[in-house]
């Protein structure tokens, strides 16, 4: 497709573009998602504990690991086992997570200026910087949580597992990070013009607006030949009109009926016309 310059191109309505608002909403959910993975401390729970009751468990995070029950109020937290967060797997996801938190706020900070809803036309190229920055801060949450879940029973502890399963921070940070690649890719790809201008909600200015200007051909003269009034003289013999105007005055001569015959009467025996 041609390149063609921005004044070829029409928005067809002051709104925010549909794929701006779409990133723009998904990815503040995403942050919040990936924010609570992070701080939380259940990417992993320790079931059937030795020398426990039976309802105690573990939950380990990437920062803390609390010992809890389902009917204890609060957990007990701050436990420490040097060899879990020994695993290289900690280390990464610690700096990844904490990366993805601060350059999605960068993306925030980039692409709230490019969108510009106050204004019309929005600054596709700052926009699609933003959205790229939400996309990488989306690859930055996938690759630990990935990482993690595929080594889960794998990461060595102090404590003995029995029966490892998946936390509900692997859970949000999955769908955090999938929220912020979907909503950096859809800002991304306004940065070029494609599907006709439908990505950006524009359209060529000659398909919108163009028909509106295409002048139409003037009429064109018809020759009407007028008939002559008494008086007037012969030159006035025929006028030029047109379809629009013929405000002249002429008189139509009426036309005389003939007087019907009578046939069954006579006079003198001659036919007669009744004169009318």
């Amino acid at each position: 497709m041609p390149r063609r310059s921005a004044q070829e191109w029409v928005r067809l309505s002051l709104r925010t573009p549909g794929i701006l608002i779409f990133g723009m909403v998904l990815v503040p959910c995403g942050w919040v998602l990936n924010l609570t993975a992070t701080v939380a401390p259940n990417w992993r729970t320790l079931n059937d504990l030795p020398n426990a009751p039976p309802t105690e468990y573990i939950e380990q995070g990437i920062w803390d690991i609390c010992r809890t029950t389902p009917s204890s109020a609060r957990p007990v937290c701050n436990l420490q086992d040097t060899t879990y967060f020994g695993n290289q797997i900690i280390e990464v996801a610690q700096g990844l997570m904490i990366a993805s938190l601060v350059v999605t706020l960068i993306g925030l900070a980039v692409a709230i200026p490019g969108v510009r809803c106050w204004k019309a036309e929005p600054n596709w190229t700052v926009a699609g910087l933003g959205g790229l920055l939400f996309f990488l801060a989306g690859v930055m949450t996938i690759i630990p949580i990935a990482w993690y879940t595929h080594i889960l029973k794998e990461v060595t502890t102090v404590s003995p597992t029995i029966d490892v399963r998946v936390g509900y921070c692997i859970i949000l940070g999955y769908i955090g990070g999938i929220f912020e690649i979907l909503g950096g890719f859809v800002m991304f790809i306004g940065i070029c013009r494609c599907c006709g201008g439908k990505n950006r909600g524009e359209r060529r200015v000659e398909d919108v607006i163009g028909p509106q200007f295409r002048q139409k051909p003037p009429p064109r003269p018809v020759i009407v030949p007028s008939l002559n009034r008494p008086g007037r003289s012969s030159a006035s013999s025929s006028v030029p009109y047109s379809r629009d105007s013929m405000d002249d005055d002429v008189s139509f001569p009426r036309a005389k009926s003939p007087a019907p015959r009578v046939e069954n009467s006579s006079y003198g025996g001659r036919p007669y016309e009744a004169d009318l």
